[in-house]
């Protein structure tokens, strides 16, 4: 009863305006194969776009790592109609503004802007997705970049180099084995050829999620879809990622030196593609271990031994089977192995003996209200509704997800927690300034 009454009080409060359905969502395709997702959103009088592209760090192989990302670069260097430094002109001109982010797995480009803007977003979208510049010139400045922020980024963030480290040793032969920069001596040797035919696979809008959000009629937006991308022809569809990361049969360890004040600790365990039953399972294990003051990690390890100034879990949507990582950062004159055992004593116990209904009740008010705080803006309806698009399969299963949190269960939590979390399951990282002979 006191569960339902705290639903109950949490939906009450929830605003109307995130009361949304799945029926509001609004899908068209064209010819050329690109979906659109349409959210029209009369809140606010602007709008945002999000273009989905299906090529992350996954995509490549070596000799052309860090591809991906490249393209995160060149796509804001100038096309047929609107040259170099163009877009971002004309889109603050107009009032806009963007950004774009690549993952292992995805490349997202992101608009804001006033609805009377929506055609010149078009236009400015259109124009790079079918005229690239790929021009000598700009692909060595690019480069020039590119190699600037990989040694500048391992340079700066020890939590970066330490992550590339394990995610090498825990991937033997998947793509993921890789950094989403991709490797030195690649990003050094791209060539022209290279990026065209990188880019005719997959920048073809076939491979193009879009998803528009804001104070927008789905029949305008469907109006300007037809004039400026159902022009652009398909391409054949990219050729899927067939390698499988074999069974990891026993515990890899990894050290990487640096001069750090006090050792980086990351444990990372297989886990399953972000459509797998257990994701929700391990979602809310991952806040359990670490969401809050109050999270089992850091309550132990920072309040009260003191081992650790930092700790936190990482989760992730992935299209394959990748890692759930434990981070910790040692407290001054501590030794590593300390914060690792500590670590393991967390996990032990969840293994042992599970998590209290309590605890559990917690973590799933904090899933519904994380997501209903999401949605209520343009923005994170957008983000929501491509993520579940791409990841989950179907758009229509974000709209499920409070019941999926819902039906997670004391004995499920256990379960993947023993199920994942096994020694011979897991790869060990550790980032120190010497290295004990």
């Amino acid at each position: 009863m006191k569960k339902l009454i705290t639903l109950l009080f949490m939906c009450l409060s929830i605003p109307l305006m995130a009361q949304i359905k799945a029926d509001d969502v609004k899908t068209f395709t064209l010819k050329n194969g690109m979906k659109f997702l349409v959210m029209e959103d009369s809140s606010i009088p602007n709008a945002n776009m999000y273009l989905f592209y299906k090529v992350g760090s996954r995509n490549e192989y070596p000799g052309i790592t860090g591809l991906s990302h490249f393209f995160e670069h060149m796509m804001f260097n100038g096309a047929k109609k609107f040259g170099p430094k163009q877009f971002d002109r004309t889109m603050e001109f107009n009032g806009g503004a963007n950004n774009a982010y690549t993952t292992q797995n995805v490349t997202v480009y992101t608009n804001w802007f006033p609805v009377s803007a929506m055609e010149t977003i078009f236009d400015l979208e259109a124009d790079r997705i079918s005229s690239l510049n790929i021009d000598t010139q700009m692909i060595e400045s690019e480069r020039g970049v590119v190699l600037s922020e990989r040694s500048t980024g391992l340079e700066n963030s020890p939590w970066r180099m330490l992550g590339e480290a394990v995610n090498a040793a825990a991937f033997q032969e998947h793509p993921y084995h890789w950094s989403v920069i991709g490797y030195e001596s690649d990003i050094k040797n791209w060539t022209k050829e290279d990026l065209e035919q990188y880019f005719r696979t997959y920048y073809a809008p076939n491979n193009c999620v879009v998803v528009i959000s804001g104070n927008v009629k789905t029949a305008e937006v469907k109006r300007l879809a037809e004039k400026y991308m159902e022009p652009i022809p398909a391409n054949k569809d990219p050729k899927a990622v067939h390698l499988v990361e074999p069974p990891q049969t026993g515990e890899r360890r990894v050290t990487v030196q640096k001069e750090v004040a006090t050792p980086y600790l990351m444990v990372a365990y297989h886990t399953p593609e972000t459509k797998h039953k257990d994701y929700y399972a391990l979602d809310i294990l991952s806040s359990v271990f670490s969401s809050g003051n109050t999270s089992r990690l850091y309550s132990s390890l920072v309040d009260k031994k003191q081992l650790a100034t930092a700790v936190f879990t990482g989760y992730d949507e992935t299209f394959d089977p990748n890692l759930f990582q434990f981070y910790a950062a040692s407290a001054k004159g501590v030794k590593e192995t300390d914060v690792e055992n500590a670590i393991y004593e967390e996990i032990e116990k969840v293994k042992k003996d599970g998590i209290s209904a309590a605890e559990l009740q917690k973590i799933k008010n904090q899933k519904l209200m994380q997501f209903y705080s999401q949605i209520e803006t343009i923005n994170g309806k957008a983000n929501n509704i491509g993520t579940y698009e791409l990841f989950f399969g179907d758009y229509k299963k974000m709209f499920n997800a409070p019941a999926e949190y819902e039906k997670v269960s004391v004995e499920d939590v256990k379960r993947v927690a023993n199920e994942y979390f096994k020694k011979s399951n897991r790869t060990v990282g550790v980032l120190k300034a010497n290295v004990e002979e």
